[in-house]
Formats: structure tokens, C-alpha cells, sequence
């Protein structure tokens, strides 16, 4: 199945890191949550619903972070990042949380994870995730800061990222400062899904000396592919009645276009002469922000 990495990176910056109290010092952490444990043990107090709503100079700090960092990125090669509104409202959230919580984290006791709150704040379809969480003066010296710890410059000049949520939230003369990174992907109706997967199952035989299979309607394929989605489970009931009459392959993909590892010898046999398709998108726990559930019929 396909997993969705994320990168987390914390950073507490203000005249330098050497005079920073260990105590409140959060570097890099890695993909499983904040490398200083302590952090965790804040309790999230409840944030009002408004507060995702930037002050006007918070709005331009976080202009000014994205100039930045696409200044930085096109210097690095990397493709430019775009605003997403609702990862912007999740990074506002998250940076209000760690003003009332007075530390960063990447995840409070009682808040949902990274993918969570990214997932409940937009549609978009991720494949990858970071967040850069840093406490500083302004701006520029956040972004400053940030591009001098290796794993935030990471974040920030991923080339696979294409969208980012910015949230800068003043206490006095210090901004809490949240990037959630996101690599956003195309999104596919169902029968466009089938088509992808259609069109590489060709491909794949025509690669092995094979000729094409026809493909065949199949009514019960997407109600087979929206149970495995709705149960977070490739093995369904109604999955394993139909293996008992067809070959079946099940995998979630990002990318219909190519299918799994293990599928060429299935889908090159020579005694095969058609094929049939179902897929399903679906947001599930596994999967938070979204996948495509796909099972192919092989005759």
C-alpha cells in the first residue's frame, strides 16, 4: 500500500541557537512525530474559531515567508509554491495552538496528526507532507534561520512540494511561524482511474510481447472497490465472493497510471483474453488524505 511520508522540523531561533535555553530547544525531528518528547506533553487548550483568520501584518509576514521561500526555491531549482487556503487555516490553527501552549510541536496531546488536520482543512489529494514550526523576530530572519537548519531547508526546497499552508501567529516581538508543506496531485474521476489503469495493463503486455486484452464492462467492480475504501482493507467480503470466480489483483495507487510491483506476472499470462476494472477514491485512516482503491478482473 502506498504510505504518505511526511517531514517534521522544528526550529526555536531568535539571536542564535547557541543561546536558546536547552530546554526550549526543538531541532529536527523525524517522520513519527517531535524529536524533543517533552514537547508533547503540552496540553492543546481549545482555540476559538475564529482564530484561523490572520491580523493584517500576520497576513503580510506570510507573504513575505512565501516570497522568501520562493525566492529561495527557484535559486535551488525547485518549482514554485503555490497557497493552498485550507492548509493556510490548518498552519494558522497549529500556530495558534502552540501561542496558547507557549512551545512548538508538531502535535499537541488532544490535537489530530499532521495528515489529520491537513486532511480536514482541504481537498486536495497529497502524496507527501512536511511542516517547518519555528519561533523568530520577522520574516526574514524566520526564513533565514530556517534555510540554516538542513532539515527545514529541506522542507522548504523539496522540489516535489507544489503547494504550502503558512500560519504566523505574534506574541510580543516573537512570531510563532507554521509551513505545511504539501506535494498535491491531480485528481481523477472514477472512470478516468479506470481508464489509466486500463491503458496500462496494455502497456504492460505489449512490453512482454503480448497482445491486448479487451476490456469489459463490470458493473459490480466499483461497488468492490468503494468496500475495500470504506474499510480501510483490500481483503472485503465482497472482494474474496469475486476472487472465487475471477483473478483478481487489489492495490491503492496515487498514481493510476502504473500499477504495483507485483502485477506483471498476473497481468502477462497468455491464457488471458479480457479484463475488467474497478476503482473507488477514498479518504480513510490509513489513508487521510485520499487514495485510489482499485481492483482489476483478470479473464
Amino acid at each position: 500500500m502506498d504510505r504518505l511520508p511526511r517531514l517534521l522540523s522544528a526550529l526555536v531561533l531568535s539571536m542564535g541557537l547557541a543561546a536558546m535555553p536547552s530546554a526550549t530547544r526543538l531541532m529536527a525531528s523525524g517522520a513519527d512525530g517531535p524529536g524533543d518528547k517533552s514537547a508533547k506533553q503540552a496540553t492543546l487548550k481549545p482555540v476559538a474559531a475564529d482564530s484561523s483568520a490572520p491580523l493584517d501584518d500576520d497576513f503580510q509576514i506570510e507573504e513575505q515567508l512565501l516570497a522568501l521561500a520562493n525566492q529561495s526555491r527557484q535559486q535551488a531549482g525547485s518549482p514554485p509554491l503555490t497557497i493552498d487556503r485550507g492548509l493556510s487555516q490548518a498552519a494558522r490553527i497549529h500556530a495558534q495552538a502552540m501561542l496558547e501552549a507557549r512551545r512548538l510541536s508538531h502535535q499537541f496531546d488532544g490535537e489530530p496528526s499532521l495528515p489529520q488536520r491537513l486532511r480536514a482543512a482541504t481537498q486536495l489529494q497529497l502524496e507527501q507532507e512536511g511542516e517547518n514550526v519555528a519561533l523568530d523576530y520577522d520574516a526574514e530572519h524566520g526564513h533565514e534561520h530556517l534555510m540554516l537548519s538542513a532539515p527545514h531547508r529541506a522542507n522548504l526546497l523539496n522540489p516535489a512540494y507544489n503547494v504550502v499552508g503558512l500560519g504566523v501567529v505574534r506574541n510580543g516581538d516573537r512570531l510563532y511561524i507554521v509551513q505545511d508543506f504539501g506535494s498535491a496531485l491531480p485528481r481523477y474521476s472514477d472512470e478516468e482511474v479506470k481508464e489509466h489503469v486500463a491503458a496500462a495493463v496494455n502497456q504492460m503486455r505489449r512490453r512482454a510481447a503480448r497482445s491486448d486484452l479487451q476490456r469489459r464492462v463490470w458493473l459490480g467492480g466499483d461497488d468492490a472497490a468503494c468496500s475495500m475504501a470504506k474499510a480501510d482493507n483490500l481483503g472485503t467480503s465482497p472482494v474474496r465472493k469475486l476472487a472465487e470466480s475471477y483473478n483478481l489483483l487489489t492495490y491503492t495507487s496515487l498514481h493510476p497510471g502504473s500499477l504495483p510491483g507485483g502485477a506483471l506476472r498476473a497481468v502477462v499470462g497468455r491464457n488471458l483474453r479480457a479484463f475488467s476494472v474497478g476503482a473507488c477514491y477514498g479518504r480513510t485512516h490509513t489513508y487521510p488524505t485520499g487514495t485510489y482503491w482499485v481492483v482489476l478482473s483478470l479473464q
